[in-house]
């Protein structure tokens, strides 16, 4: 059993990856902004916790994950206002690791996405923009804060019924339920040989623990 600590706790991925790690034994606090959330993030077997991670400062920050085995960050301000996606993916993601490391958490698994990386290729005026800068700087402290880290950098997402069955090696496009993406999630996290890695992936034909082995 572990204690593992989901950001974005009311998100479609979250929900999803929740009763996943709870099914299996692991203690699972979910951090919510909306107090509304938590009735239905209590139903997925995690205990909600309502905190507003745009705000809290390292402090802060530490005090929540304090005690937990894992952190998952699958938080994100959802697009649309470039301001907020900068304090909310890049400043709190970051505040976050920061945390993670003063309150002794070792173990974080950043849910991305295919492409995050300093030279992302996104223009300037397109409304994508603002994301990709703030998950390259995310990933790229991740990997430079010491923690033992795992990126997840799934392909577009969609809402299909779970497969089980990724590539990492070449994912194409790289389309991916967001069920397989939580079942990806859950099985790194049981996983210490993921830890230090970034992997790619979308659907595909391989197992998730098959294709995650060989790598």
């Amino acid at each position: 059993m572990a204690r593992i600590l989901i950001f974005g706790g009311h998100g479609k991925v979250a929900l999803l990856l929740a009763p996943l790690l709870a099914g299996r034994g692991d203690e699972v606090t979910s951090v919510i902004r909306n107090p509304a959330h938590a009735d239905e993030v209590a139903a997925t077997g995690a205990e909600p916790r309502v905190a507003d991670v745009e705000t809290l400062d390292v402090d802060a920050l530490a005090q929540l994950v304090r005690g937990h085995d894992a952190i998952v960050w699958s938080a994100g301000a959802g697009g649309g206002n470039p301001a907020r996606t900068y304090a909310v993916d890049r400043d709190a993601a970051i505040r976050s690791m920061d945390a993670a490391r003063a309150a002794g958490v070792d173990r974080y698994v950043m849910v991305s996405y295919l492409g995050s990386r300093p030279d992302h290729g996104v223009p300037r005026d397109e409304p994508f923009f603002a994301y990709a800068e703030s998950k390259a700087a995310a990933d790229e402290h991740l990997r430079a804060s010491g923690l033992a880290y795992t990126i997840l950098q799934p392909g577009p997402l969609t809402l299909d019924e779970p497969t089980g069955l990724i590539e990492t090696a070449e994912p194409g496009t790289g389309h991916v339920t967001r069920g397989d993406v939580a079942a990806v999630a859950a099985a790194v996290l049981s996983d210490d040989a993921t830890a230090g890695r970034s992997i790619p992936f979308g659907n595909g034909g391989t197992p998730i623990d098959e294709a995650l082995a060989a790598r």
